[in-house]
């Protein structure tokens, strides 16, 4: 396993982040995955800049490091009760498949991790940092949601880290529908 650690981040990470995403991009293409993402890079797509950009800009963007390289990024989103999140394909505006909820929340709005250090804990460390900064702000729901399509294994890794499945969706990007699903996690407050 790596020695991570987890650090804010700032605008200065947006080229980092978006390289990650690239990356991501790229291993997903090589592998016939071009539903989640499609085949684009993130760096050349406005909205996915302009989303990154904002969560640094807000101070929501935390940055994963292994030997002081970025491995990982994590936007959260603070949400006031009944607000709608930011979700992987928003930019500024709540999207309406996400449903609201009648509490405070930590949302994540999106979760990277570079493929070099796939299976070395950093989605793992990034979700728990956004555990810890939930309970530390006394919230009680994480939420996520992820491309559910495929084979399903995003989801899956979802679950594997203790969320549950909450609402299935489908949005249209281009003329494609794309399947999501939101995961929610109920957090036990610190003793």
């Amino acid at each position: 396993m790596l020695s991570i650690t987890i650090r804010p981040g700032g605008p200065g990470d947006v080229p980092s982040v978006l390289a990650l995403l690239d990356r991501a991009t790229e291993w997903l293409v090589a592998n016939g995955r071009i539903d989640q993402w499609g085949t684009e890079p993130h760096s050349t797509n406005p909205r996915r800049v302009a989303q990154v950009t904002a969560s640094a800009h807000a101070g929501e963007l935390w940055i994963a490091e292994a030997d002081r390289q970025p491995v990982g990024a994590l936007p959260l989103g603070a949400l006031p009760a009944g607000a709608l999140p930011l979700g992987a394909l928003s930019v500024g505006a709540a999207l309406p498949y996400v449903p609201a909820v009648d509490e405070p929340e930590l949302y994540v709005q999106l979760l990277v991790t570079d493929r070099s250090a796939a299976g070395q804990g950093v989605g793992a460390a990034l979700l728990d940092h956004a555990r810890t900064i939930a309970r530390e702000q006394g919230v009680a729901l994480l939420r996520v949601d992820c491309f559910a399509g495929g084979d399903g294994s995003l989801v899956r890794y979802y679950e594997r880290q203790g969320f549950t499945r909450a609402e299935p969706f489908t949005v249209t990007v281009g003329d494609t529908p794309w399947p999501g699903q939101v995961l929610a996690q109920r957090l036990r407050p610190r003793p």
